[in-house]
């Protein structure tokens, strides 16, 4: 299994070059994320905060997105997961919004979707929305593919922005 540090490396090496910040939101991945970006030394440089948001509650009090907010979508969808992403950019004011929602398993969510399934978005200067489904039900599994894939697609659209 990959370790948290060896997963942020990347990510935290091209933040720190280019002196440009991150705030990060996630569900599913359960702070493998947030983890995974703090595990770098010197994250400080880079990381201006990060939640797990895991209730309707959750989200307004720490995104404060609300019920007007999410009209006409549903959390575990990819229009959800880019407002969540441009949401912490802009709370914490950094370069990059990175965030996940999803279902880890072993069982689906309440919306019908599967275990294995995240939306993942980055809000920045690049701005892209995936969804993954790993089609497993192996909890810590999919927290830990839903972890990479998200530091992936930031990476990806940091070297775009750079390109």
């Amino acid at each position: 299994m990959q370790s948290l540090t060896s997963l942020g490396r990347a990510v935290g090496v091209l933040l720190t070059e280019r002196r440009q910040t991150l705030a990060v939101a996630e569900s599913s991945a359960g702070g493998l994320i947030n983890a995974a970006l703090v595990a770098v030394p010197g994250a400080s440089a880079y990381y201006l905060g990060g939640c797990v948001i895991y209730t309707a509650g959750g989200r307004q009090a720490l995104a404060g997105i609300g019920v007007q907010d999410m009209a006409g979508m549903r959390s575990a969808s990819e229009p959800y997961a880019q407002l969540l992403a441009r949401r912490m950019r802009d709370l914490l004011g950094t370069t990059w919004g990175l965030s996940e929602t999803g279902a880890s398993g072993p069982k689906g969510n309440r919306y019908g979707d599967a275990p294995g399934h995240a939306c993942i978005a980055v809000a920045g200067p690049v701005e892209a929305v995936v969804t993954l489904e790993t089609g497993s039900a192996d909890r810590e599994a999919n927290m830990w593919a839903f972890a990479r894939r998200a530091v992936d697609l930031l990476e990806a659209c940091m070297r775009k922005a750079q390109a």
